[in-house]
């Protein structure tokens, strides 16, 4: 029995092994005749999940069916089912063969290059000349065999849908490479083709960590106050709602958005704003889910559920973008459309115009057409864009920058100028020791080893910077004795009997009214 869908609402599928472009370019052919526009297609390759918007009349068995004729498996997702995960960056059985494959494919090939050049360079009679020869066509088919063991299936699926695509045509370059008798060729295009689907699903799966490991900045339950009987109970951060007011410890993270109504206290907003230094906050400041308080107590309103807090939104965003293909990637699915079928067209006629109308022999002509062929297999083209995207997404992640997508990575280059915030600097994350201005006769070390043994007691971030300048420099300090912390302002300990105090600039000139000789 055939359920049809209301008209014109946006269904949800989960898609399994969908982790690269092949499979989102694959379904975006089937689903094709199903939808009215390509905007009513919504990928997400972080949570394996694909939106579709139908025509009118389509029914959910129409669509499953069409995904499957992909080699995909998909099933639809309830309404009452959580949507907002990301799909576990845990390594798929798939991905796992996509990578041993590819493996043994550039043995395989590394494996027949050497026996290849052994016949060159050594001196060998006919029979080792044979032998070697034998050992390298073998080595280079098993390359070629491991290298295209997951392109084979699509390139067979285009050719009977008569859809050619870039599938399609490395195939039959790698073919017509073999029946040329370049194995060398074969092997090492089927390699260099597997390993490209191995680093797309590599990124995919390096991004669904990033995003987890964001995720796991929030903590999952929340310390709420009742209203009955102002007890303090853990909830869920999922069921918490707007209104409730939570309390949060020192050296906690902040479960959800709110506004502070109660306490004083210093918060680390680095992961949410970039900021470097903690911001003070006081009743009326503004919180946000996940980042870290670093000194006092304080009790907070929510305002945003879990699922509409600042992190989940940066977390819909980055999933967003993953479904956006980079301009470059367009830009190559829409001219593989047309120069699939026209190269393997051209082949067709080298082939068979000279000996039909020119009378020419058929076996020379046959020759040209699979060379056609190979020149015409667009490998590095199909290399490079996903490469280049890739090594530009791991790089800025390593450096502590996440780019949204493979599209505003390559609006930099348009790039003229670039404008930075009011204070026109650019931070890590985290606050460095850049200068010490010792008073009074104090010497630059001094200073620093008692900052030092101060802060020792401290895991606020201008403590951290203070003790790596100290460590840096090789001061060696004693820890402060009766080490006493001046919430939002500083702390106060002993070194070698005398009390000395640590702060902010309010402190100064809050000690300054008291003691007549500060600066000794």
């Amino acid at each position: 029995m055939t359920c049809c869908l209301p008209s014109r609402q946006m269904y949800n599928f989960r898609v399994y092994g969908m982790d690269c472009a092949e499979e989102t370019n694959a379904l975006r052919r089937e689903l094709s005749r199903l939808i009215e526009s390509e905007d009513d297609l919504q990928f997400d390759l972080l949570g394996g999940r694909l939106s579709v918007l139908p025509k009118d009349n389509v029914s959910i068995a129409e669509i499953l069916a069409a995904i499957a004729r992909t080699g995909l498996r998909a099933t639809p997702i309830q309404q009452t089912e959580e949507t907002d995960t990301i799909a576990q960056p845990s390594k798929l059985h798939r991905y796992d063969r996509r990578v041993w494959f590819c493996l043994f494919s550039g043995i395989a090939t590394g494996v027949a290059a050497i026996f290849s050049a052994s016949r060159l360079f050594l001196d060998l009679n006919e029979t080792q000349h044979l032998v070697l020869l034998v050992l390298s066509r073998g080595f280079c088919g098993i390359g070629a065999l491991f290298g295209m063991w997951f392109v084979f299936p699509r390139a067979i699926n285009a050719a009977v849908r008569l859809r050619p695509d870039m599938n399609l045509l490395m195939t039959v370059a790698v073919i017509g490479a073999v029946i040329l008798g370049e194995w060398i060729e074969a092997a090492s295009v089927s390699f260099l083709f597997a390993l490209s689907l191995v680093l797309e699903s590599w990124s995919v799966d390096r991004a669904r960590r990033a995003v987890s490991a964001l995720l796991q900045l929030a903590p999952v339950t929340a310390r709420c106050r009742n209203d009955q009987d102002n007890e303090y109970t853990e909830r869920p951060i999922n069921e918490v709602a707007a209104g409730t007011i939570v309390s949060v410890w020192p050296g906690e993270k902040v479960p959800l958005d709110g506004v502070v109504t109660q306490g004083v206290t210093s918060i680390n907003e680095a992961p949410i704003t970039g900021e470097s230094l903690p911001v003070e906050k006081s009743c009326g400041a503004e919180v946000f889910a996940g980042t870290l308080n670093l000194q006092g107590s304080f009790e907070f309103r929510v305002t945003r559920t879990a699922h509409d807090t600042t992190l989940a939104r940066i977390v819909h965003m980055i999933e967003e973008a993953q479904s956006r293909r980079a301009p470059t990637e367009r830009w190559v699915d829409a001219f593989a459309r047309w120069y699939t079928p026209t190269m393997m067209v051209l082949a067709l006629f080298v082939a068979l115009i000279p000996p039909l109308f020119f009378r020419a022999a058929w076996a020379p002509w046959l020759y040209e057409s699979l060379v056609l062929l190979v020149i015409a297999c667009p490998c590095a083209l199909i290399i490079s864009t996903p490469v280049s995207i890739v090594a530009g997404l791991t790089s800025a992640a390593r450096a502590g920058v996440l780019i949204k997508g493979g599209a505003y990575l390559e609006a930099a280059s348009r790039l003229r100028a670039v404008a930075l915030d009011k204070t026109g600097t650019l931070t890590l994350g985290r606050p460095e020791v850049q200068r010490i201005v010792p008073l009074n006769g104090h010497t630059e070390q001094e200073l620093l080893a008692r900052a030092a043994a101060l802060e020792s007691h401290s895991d606020h971030p201008l403590a951290l910077a203070i003790l790596r300048k100290a460590k840096e420099t090789g001061i060696v300090f004693d820890r402060a004795e009766g080490f006493r912390a001046l919430p939002g302002q500083g702390g106060v300990g002993i070194i070698a009997g005398r009390e000395f105090w640590i702060g902010s600039h309010r402190l100064l000139l809050e000690r300054a009214k008291t003691e007549e000789h500060i600066l000794d």
